[in-house]
C-alpha cells in the first residue's frame, strides 16, 4: 500500500467511520440530484432507503451539513438559474423544477438569489447579447 492510499484509508476512518452510513446518504443525494422536479418528501426518502425519516435527517446533516429538504431546494434553485439562461420561461421552469405554485417559488427565488426569476433572467439575457 502507497502512501497515499493510507493516508486516505486513516482519514477516512476518522471522518467516515460508518460506510454504510456513507453509502446512505450518497444514495440519497444522488436519487434528489436525479429527481429533483419531482414531489420528494423525508417519509418517502426514509421509506426507499429503508431507515428511519430522523435518522436520515441526521445522516445528512451530519456528512452534508444541511438537511435533505434544503440540499432539495439549492439543487432546484440551481437547475431554475440553468433554464433561465436557455430562455424558458419562468412558469415552466417553476413547474419543471418541482415547484407547485409560482408565488412560492418566486418568492424563495427572490429570497435566495436576490433577484425575481424575471429579473435574473433579463440580466442573463442581456449579459449574453453583450459579450
Amino acid at each position: 500500500m502507497t502512501f497515499y492510499e493510507t493516508e486516505i484509508n486513516r482519514i477516512k476512518k476518522i471522518c467516515f467511520s460508518n460506510d454504510k452510513q456513507l453509502e446512505t446518504v450518497i444514495s440519497l443525494r444522488n436519487f434528489i440530484d436525479n429527481n429533483f422536479e419531482k414531489e420528494i418528501n423525508l417519509k418517502f426518502l426514509s421509506h426507499t432507503l429503508l431507515t428511519s425519516k430522523y435518522h436520515l435527517l441526521r445522516l445528512f446533516k451530519r456528512y452534508y451539513g444541511i438537511t435533505p429538504k434544503q440540499y432539495l431546494t439549492i439543487r432546484r434553485l440551481e437547475k431554475s438559474k440553468e433554464y433561465l439562461k436557455k430562455g424558458m420561461s419562468v412558469s415552466e421552469v417553476c413547474y419543471n423544477v418541482g415547484f407547485n405554485t409560482h408565488s412560492s417559488f418566486s418568492t424563495l427565488f427572490k429570497n435566495k438569489i436576490g433577484l425575481t426569476p424575471t429579473e435574473f433572467q433579463k440580466k442573463q439575457l442581456s449579459q449574453n447579447h453583450s459579450r
